[in-house]
């Protein structure tokens, strides 16, 4: 099992910033990926970045240049955080951290709301 509890969001101006963590304990030592993804009012869920293990990652082409995923860890956590910038209203939406296992498994954080007024 792994558990994932995030953190940070909210209500930010447009043009703003504001920064997303995730902290995933548990089994983190199986995890090849973390992400976070998000769903916009109306629209279906969409990755907003990834990374692997292996070090890629990936960025959707709406959030690259303003946002920028860093983690760290430790002997039994496993963290990543979303700096968001340059904030536009079509960022508001719930997001969700994400990691998969290798055997594999998917887990999903509770969600966050980030909020951007026009």
């Amino acid at each position: 099992q792994v558990h994932l509890v995030e953190s940070g969001g909210g209500l930010v101006q447009a043009g703003g910033s504001t920064r997303l963590s995730c902290t995933a304990s548990g089994r983190v030592f199986a995890i090849n990926a973390m992400g976070w993804y998000r769903q916009r009012p109306g629209k279906e869920r969409e990755m907003v970045t990834i990374f692997t293990r292996g070090g890629e990652s990936r960025y959707a082409d709406a959030v690259k240049g303003r946002f920028t995923l860093s983690r760290d860890s430790t002997e039994n956590t496993m963290s990543m955080y979303l700096r968001m910038n340059s904030l536009k209203p079509e960022d508001t939406a719930v997001y969700q951290c994400y990691a998969m296992t290798a055997y594999p498994e998917e887990y999903w954080g509770q969600g966050i709301q980030v909020t951007v007024p026009p």
